[in-house]
């Protein structure tokens, strides 16, 4: 059981004895091996100037994607590759791509963002089928920078976007043999108990449930993305790490049958086709959630175990009639996300139980659903109000079953019980909403925040309703409307 982790840092081996569980990369970089390209910006993961990309195994190749390193603990490169600005020019210093790109659109003045920016490109060069304009802007919406301006920073994407010709593509094969060799070396590290805390990783179900009924008080770590700023913004120290990242069936992704099955470590970026082809209003909501760096990390699990009341996929999987798979030592139950948030950040599972899985139940045909968040900003901003609506309609075009939950109106992620009687048996119509949003009034009694007041939250809340209303009966009038 090796007591260190090793990973490639820009091709070079790196071994670090009992690393402690909340040392970030980011710090590792700057402060241990003094790679100071990589900046610190915002330390929340918002900002793109620490952006580093990630090397793994995916089949034959190795997929590239780019991360914060402010929110990543350093435990989580154990057996991969982690490449830096300074690790992409050539032997005899020729520029990258990437860095030639943005040298020849003139993508930089002051040079913070640069780094970020150049990291970001380069996992752009490396994404197949990344090319078209909506994709480019996806990619670079977790870069900020206050002086250039994004003309040129575009031009410079749009000409290396997913074209994968380097040096790193020409040596895949080699990388590809010596991070197989990490693991089949030394070994990748299962448990180290360090002077600042203790880490494990398991990499089965079983393993994991025993920890967990013995360390019942662990920090889960899946993509860190709200563990990390108890670090970076809270300064805690986490004592006791149990990452999730290497066992299978947590990462899993299950689309056949009547339901969606998400693993709770699967990622956002691997659950968004999947989004796509059954919930498109789902995954628009997520694409707005984080930037690509966040979605490359984030989970849907975790954001549904950290039971904000403000966070984006609840409310849709609320309404979508999602179920939790729940796991102990003892076995698993099923509960269906209703019964799931229990209080403010307080929710259904006990002692060492964890969430397995996500159970989403695929559309029927004829199913409506539509979701919308409103923030101040329109993507990486937390929500003031996140609404989500299903309709299941009868032959005769009643409403069959209604399901409607809000995020931002209450201590938890909740359905609204009174909306959804006012629509029961009726024919969705301006009548059958005014009713529902008239009921909202007894389901919720929202606060008043820095990010809206209550009156507003109540205002936000209908006028949602009444959007999906829109969609549902003049889709074409809408567009016109929000086109302009």
């Amino acid at each position: 059981m090796p007591d260190a982790i090793s990973f490639l840092l820009n091709g070079e081996l790196r071994r670090i004895e009992r690393p402690a569980p909340e040392r970030t990369v980011l710090d590792h970089l700057r402060l241990v091996e003094r790679r100071t390209g990589t900046k610190e910006g915002c330390a929340e993961g918002d900002c793109g100037a620490c952006t580093v990309v990630l090397g793994e195994r995916a089949g034959d190749m190795i997929r590239y994607r780019a991360v914060n390193s402010c929110i990543l603990f350093t435990t989580e490169l154990d057996g991969k590759l982690l490449l830096t600005v300074e690790g992409l020019q050539d032997a005899d210093g020729g520029l990258h791509p990437a860095q030639r790109a943005l040298v020849e659109h003139h993508g930089s003045q002051c040079g913070y963002c640069t780094p970020g920016f150049v990291m970001t490109l380069f996992a752009l060069h490396h994404a197949p089928g990344m090319t078209d304009e909506d994709s480019i802007h996806q990619a670079l919406s977790g870069n900020l920078c206050r002086c250039t301006g994004y003309r040129p920073i575009l031009a410079a994407a749009r000409s290396v976007a997913g074209v994968g010709d380097d040096r790193f593509a020409r040596m895949a094969r080699d990388l590809l043999g010596r991070l197989d060799g990490l693991r089949r070396g030394s070994g990748m590290a299962s448990a180290i108990d360090g002077e600042y805390g203790r880490y494990d990783a398991p990499e089965s179900l079983a393993a994991l449930d025993r920890l967990l009924a013995a360390h019942p008080d662990a920090h889960l770590l899946a993509g860190g993305t709200d563990l990390g700023l108890l670090v970076t913004k809270q300064h805690r120290a986490l004592g006791h790490v149990i990452s999730l990242n290497r066992i299978p069936e947590l990462r899993r992704i299950e689309a056949g049958g009547d339901a969606l099955i998400v693993g709770a470590a699967a990622n956002y970026t691997d659950i968004l086709p999947h989004l796509e082809k059954d919930w498109p209003s789902f995954a628009a909501l997520i694409r707005r959630l984080g930037s690509w760096q966040i979605r490359n990390l984030g989970t849907m699990g975790g954001n549904v175990a950290n039971a904000s009341p403000i966070g984006d996929s609840p409310p849709a999987l609320l309404a979508l009639g999602a179920e939790a798979i729940i796991r102990s030592a003892g076995g698993e139950r099923v509960l269906p996300l209703d019964r799931f948030f229990l209080d403010y950040r307080r929710t259904a599972l006990g002692a060492g139980e964890y969430l397995r899985a996500l159970r989403i139940p695929r559309p029927a045909t004829g199913d409506f659903f539509r979701t919308y968040k409103v923030s101040k900003r329109f993507e990486q901003d937390i929500s003031a109000v996140c609404g989500a609506f299903f309709l299941r309609f009868d032959d005769a075009g009643r409403v069959a079953l209604a399901r409607i939950a809000y995020g931002g109106m209450a201590a938890t992620p909740r359905r609204a019980a009174g909306a959804e009687a006012a629509l029961a048996g009726r024919r969705f119509d301006a009548a059958a909403v005014d009713a529902a949003i008239a009921a909202l009034a007894d389901d919720f009694a929202p606060i008043d925040d820095f990010r809206a007041s209550a009156h507003y939250r109540r205002l936000l809340a209908g006028n949602l309703l009444r959007r999906a209303l829109l969609e549902r009966t003049t889709p074409e009038t809408l567009a016109g409307v929000l086109a302009l």
